[in-house]
């Protein structure tokens, strides 16, 4: 499967976009590296859900997916990025992030999360096992949803916005 990167090849906008989008990845998984390696049962699942209801939503702004930014399209390009919605088959794209949604999402890796809880038991090693999981859960999630908002801009031709300095964060 190629790279969110390798999907938005030939188009300098959408490569940066997705560069920004993959920045902002980084850091949200560095954070639930952090919150995986803490000794608390399910501290992490609660920083990840957090993590992941914010973290969706600025990609989805970013791509010009957020459901204010689809209100503001015209009819057309909206039935239009529907029907991109409904190719792709992603549930979270355009619509509000909400905690079903997010843990609908994180099913998807609910074995790496659950081996992270048992890992916590081993001191030490165990921890840090823990914060490999939570980083790379976070990351393959981030990474599907960043190649699915690439994949509904392309298949509904849709402009991407200017860059929004809330990225940064």
């Amino acid at each position: 499967m190629p790279t969110s990167l390798q999907l938005a090849a030939g188009d300098p906008e959408m490569l940066e976009a997705v560069r920004r989008c993959r920045r902002l990845l980084h850091r949200r998984a560095l954070v639930a590296a952090a919150a995986g390696a803490v000794p608390v049962p399910g501290l992490d699942w609660l920083v990840d859900a957090a993590l992941l209801s914010k973290l969706l939503p600025a990609i989805n702004e970013e791509f010009g997916l957020a459901p204010h930014q689809l209100e503001q399209l015209p009819k057309r390009k909206r039935d239009d990025v529907q029907k991109a919605v409904a190719v792709v088959g992603t549930m979270l794209v355009g619509k509000f992030v909400t905690k079903d949604l997010v843990l609908r999402a994180a099913k998807a890796v609910g074995v790496r999360l659950t081996a992270s809880q048992a890992s916590k038991y081993v001191p030490i090693a165990g921890q840090a096992v823990s914060a490999v999981i939570g980083y790379s859960a976070i990351r393959y999630l981030g990474e599907e949803h960043i190649k699915d908002c690439v994949q509904v801009c392309r298949t509904a031709q849709l402009a991407l916005p200017s860059p929004t300095p809330r990225l940064k964060k």
